[in-house]
């Protein structure tokens, strides 16, 4: 299933001059998905504060930067051998904790039904703990789309560059988001057939 999580090798190469300047400064994994978890939680904050104008543009950028440094704290615990308990735990409740301060704000940013929104939020936490699931079963982390992470982050970046160009897309958001759920019930499905069914 076609998802972004596709193109993460790609994105890592970019980042491997970020992450070797990280390690020589002495920046653990842990530190980074700290930095992650801090980030999104002012990002819900700014935008819940002023979801209007420069938060259009100011979203896509932080939304960015997050997935820079999701992909950096693996990466630095993979290749400097900082893999740990802890840092497995913040990894996956960051992710869910960060998506909610993030996404919620959304509410005001994107005039969305308050029902569709916080159908959006349940199903994308299922989706996480679905893919954790395979991780436990199997011993690997699922992470098929085609609403995963980061789908979710390019869809809602996408939607808020758009609407920072004054796009007329406003009266659509609550039926792209509505769209996103049913993709998100797919995903789901996908992850815990393929847990079921290793290939």
């Amino acid at each position: 299933m076609i998802s972004a999580y596709n193109i993460k090798p790609k994105f890592q190469q970019l980042l491997k001059p970020i992450l070797e300047l990280l390690f020589k400064c002495r920046v653990t994994a842990n530190m980074i998905t700290w930095a992650a978890i801090i980030l999104s939680c002012l990002s819900g904050v700014i935008i819940w504060n002023h979801p209007f104008g420069i938060s259009f543009i100011l979203l896509p950028i932080l939304l960015l930067i997050r997935m820079a440094l999701n992909a950096l704290d693996g990466m630095m615990a993979r290749n400097y051998n900082m893999q740990s308990k802890l840092g497995e735990i913040l990894n996956e409740l960051g992710d869910v904790f960060s998506d909610l301060f993030i996404y919620f704000p959304l509410l005001f940013l994107f005039e969305l039904n308050i029902y569709v929104l916080l159908v959006f939020l349940f199903l994308s936490i299922i989706n996480e703990f679905a893919g954790i699931l395979g991780k436990v079963i199997t011993g690997k982390r699922r992470y098929d789309g085609p609403m995963g992470k980061s789908d979710r982050a390019f869809l809602v970046g996408l939607i808020s560059l758009i609407l920072y160009f004054n796009v007329p897309l406003i009266s659509y958001t609550n039926y792209a988001i509505i769209l996103a759920s049913t993709l998100l019930i797919i995903s789901t499905y996908i992850r815990i057939v393929k847990t079921l069914k290793p290939e």
